[in-house]
């Protein structure tokens, strides 16, 4: 590096913004996932004694992926490469393959590859690094916001070990803003900074555990407010409130976050909680979930999970997904709200797709039996010499409609498919059922 290199990289690290200033430089700096680096924990072990394996962090923004990376670039003795899969190429690791197969034969000096968002190399990018991760030629680190089982080829991910970051808890959140406050060298202890209590409770829950959301509201309060008559910047929480203009929701619809939220939306549903379906509603339409998608998971709910005991919460599901592909937003919040209560407060029963998954196992795995001649169609050509549709009696000729006969192959008769709850509507179907089936007894 030249005079001129290192003048600019000074530059560049004084007027970074506070979140990379911030940065921990070693393990002991690090606030939160103590689950995987505390002190006891195989990772911390493995950074402090230089023996770190190929391994995958993943995890929501601002969790300390990154930063864990820059942590074991100052803690090993091995040579530290870095790139982004965002920008970077085949012929980038090209590169530091073959610098790292100089410096391991001529040095026995080991590489270490960090590359974040990993998840953007496609599969043959990847595959490339297989061979050299596997030879030792390349310590892999790789970082990902995306579940690296379905982002990251299997082959890599055998050969690394899957840590998974998780979003910063509230406290460590206020303690990294602390840090940053009174910190003179790289933080903000130069603005003679006084942040309320309130404020800083409303900045590390507005944050969502997102390290770097907190940091930047904290530097833009610090950066935007003018001094007091007492020489002192004080950010209040209506000044916290200006620099958070909308909480950050961590939400990516390709994500984990989608996939976990839908799934508490639909438990919340089938568990009669409509404040729960209705909040993870909100967090959705708040994230810019697709409203023709959420209104086809009601339908589903409503029929796999209301079924028969209330038939008009499936009327009402149809009627929102028409409604929504009409409406839009910011109306079709309304909709899918209507829809979602009551579909969370309908009886429940799972009658209708515990029926047909029975008839099905049925079917599959039993051979199937000849249906009883009497129901057979009697229309087509030499149907009837053939005794098809014979002694076949129609039911509206007598009361209720009704006359008992048998319509289930021979082998079957007897078995049940359908089993009504007891609930809602269905209750009355048990009753009329059970009556017509003691007319078949006698």
């Amino acid at each position: 590096m030249d005079l001129f290199e290192y003048s600019g990289s000074m530059t560049r690290e004084k007027e970074s913004p506070l979140a990379s200033r911030m940065r921990p430089t070693t393990l002991d700096e690090i606030v939160g996932q103590q689950d995987i680096i505390g002190k006891d924990k195989m990772l911390y072990r493995a950074i402090k004694a230089d023996r770190l394996s190929s391994v995958i962090f993943y995890g929501p923004p601002g969790t300390g992926k990154t930063t864990l990376a820059k942590v074991i670039a100052n803690s090993t003795s091995c040579e530290f490469k870095s790139i982004n899969a965002t920008c970077a190429g085949k012929k980038d690791m090209e590169d530091v393959v073959d610098e790292a197969k100089r410096l391991f034969g001529g040095f026995g000096k080991r590489t270490i590859l960090f590359i974040d968002e990993i998840h953007r190399f496609n599969k043959g990018q990847q595959d490339y690094l297989l061979p050299f991760v596997e030879d030792g030629t390349i310590i892999l680190i790789g970082a990902t916001t995306e579940n690296p089982y379905f982002e990251v080829n299997s082959a890599l991910i055998s050969r690394s070990l899957i840590f998974e970051l998780h979003s910063l808890s509230k406290d460590d959140i206020k303690t990294l803003i602390s840090r940053a406050v009174t910190d003179k060298s790289k933080g903000l202890g130069g603005f003679n900074l006084e942040l309320t209590e309130e404020a800083l409770d409303f900045i590390a829950d507005s944050a969502n555990g997102d390290a770097r959301n907190a940091l930047n509201a904290i530097e833009l309060a610090a950066l935007t407010t003018d001094k007091g008559e007492d020489g002192k910047v004080h950010v209040d929480l209506d000044v916290a409130a200006e620099c958070i203009r909308k909480r950050a929701i961590n939400y990516d619809k390709n994500g984990d976050s989608h996939y976990d939220t839908i799934s508490a939306f639909i438990k919340s549903m089938r568990g009669s909680d409509p404040d729960a379906a209705v909040y993870y509603l909100a967090r959705m339409l708040y994230a810019g979930e697709d409203i023709k998608f959420i209104a086809r998971r009601i339908m589903i709910c409503a029929a796999e999970d209301v079924s028969l005991a209330d038939p008009n919460a499936l009327t009402v599901a149809v009627a929102a997904a028409q409604a929504v592909e009409r409406l839009g937003m910011p109306e079709s919040r309304i909709v899918l709200s209507e829809a979602a209560i009551y579909v969370a407060t309908a009886p429940k029963s799972n009658s209708a797709i515990c029926a047909i998954d029975d008839a099905l196992s049925e079917v599959k795995n039993s051979i199937t039996p000849r249906v009883p001649a009497h129901l057979m169609d009697a229309h087509y050509k030499g149907a009837a010499k053939l005794g098809h549709g014979l002694d076949y009696i129609y039911p509206h000729d007598y009361d209720e409609h009704y006359y008992p006969q048998q319509y289930l192959p021979d082998s079957l008769v007897g078995k049940k498919f359908y089993n009504p709850g007891l609930l809602g509507h269905e209750a009355e179907t048990e009753k009329r059922l059970k009556a017509l089936r003691e007319k078949n007894r006698k």
